[in-house]
């Protein structure tokens, strides 16, 4: 770990939202310490919608990818150019408050077995409500789990800094050094339980997983993915079982596979039937008949490859293009 200043690579991913990014990159602007970098990486967004980002501040970078990466391989991309001690993955929909990153760097100084740490997010447009303050253990059956907190009005009683199971996506922070052991997030998944994933390797590589309540992100949710459609569903399912293939061992795999088949796929499809949703019902099936058409796909349920994070040296307001 460095000294008292370490720099820290803010890694955020943008698709199709440059209005949005901006919103975040004016907020980091007020930041005080310690000293950070921004990459951000366009991920193949439409109507060169890239260009309206605004990469004037002096620590702000723009990566531009001329295809959609998803979200790990966006924040992938954006790694392979970052230069600091400490990644810290954030969404472009949110905003920050000025003191949130020493907090969060403590948690490391402070123990060289903590691995990843999140912050307290609450809601952008309910500023007084919490979407996370840490999540509960994955549920064995239905490979799920809720966050701590969730849309409870905050009156501090969740203020105490604690281990917790899964980081969230949102906003999470991880050394380098970490990273370059335990490998990058899976691409595979795309989009959805991505970061549940890492987190669950970061954890069975020794590590602790950290929520720090004294670092505040407000979150504008519903901005980057519409709160219930076809493409969130066919993600979650699909990838609800992907993690289970692949950190579920042995014969404990029967637990959840016996629930999927006997309760959640009769209950999904006929829901899905009884209300018309077709193209709903069609992204759930397509969901399950991609594992159908993966199940010998090793590289799915087998170890990351070894990884090294490369350092670029990319000035501020530069722009690289990954074809």
């Amino acid at each position: 770990m460095e000294g008292k200043n370490p720099l820290v690579s803010i890694i955020t991913v943008n698709y199709n939202q440059a209005a949005v990014t901006n919103d975040l990159l004016a907020s980091l602007n007020q930041v005080v310490s310690p000293s950070f970098e921004v990459i951000v990486v366009d991920n193949g967004s439409k109507d060169n919608d890239y260009k309206r980002i605004d990469t004037s501040y002096p620590f702000a970078s723009l990566i531009i990818s001329k295809v959609n990466l998803g979200f790990a391989g966006g924040n992938n991309l954006g790694v392979k150019a970052a230069r600091g001690s400490f990644l810290l993955f954030l969404n472009n929909d949110t905003e920050v408050a000025s003191d949130f990153l020493l907090p969060m760097i403590e948690l490391f100084k402070k123990d060289k077995h903590v691995g990843a740490v999140s912050p307290k997010i609450r809601y952008f447009y309910q500023n007084d409500t919490i979407q996370y303050a840490g999540f509960s253990p994955m549920n064995r059956f239905t490979m799920r789990m809720h966050a701590i907190g969730f849309k409870e009005v905050d009156k501090g009683q969740h203020d105490q800094v604690r281990e917790t199971h899964f980081a969230h996506g949102c906003a999470m922070m991880v050394p380098r050094e970490v990273l370059e052991k335990v490998g990058p997030m899976r691409e595979e998944y795309f989009l959805y339980y991505e970061e549940h994933d890492w987190s669950t390797r970061i954890r069975k590589a020794g590590y602790s997983i950290m929520f720090q309540p004294n670092a505040l992100v407000l979150h504008k949710e519903s901005v980057a993915v519409e709160k219930d459609s076809p493409l969130k569903v066919h993600y979650l399912q699909r990838n609800r079982i992907l993690y289970m293939r692949r950190n579920i061992a042995g014969m404990a795999k029967l637990i959840p596979l016996i629930y999927l088949i006997a309760v959640s796929v009769p209950k999904n499809v006929l829901s899905y039937l009884l209300s018309g949703k077709r193209a709903y019902l069609s992204a759930y099936v397509q969901a399950l008949r991609w594992h159908l058409t993966n199940l010998s796909l090793k590289h799915i349920e087998g170890p990351m490859p070894s990884y090294k994070a490369s350092s670029h040296t990319m000035k501020p307001g530069n722009q690289i293009s990954n074809k």
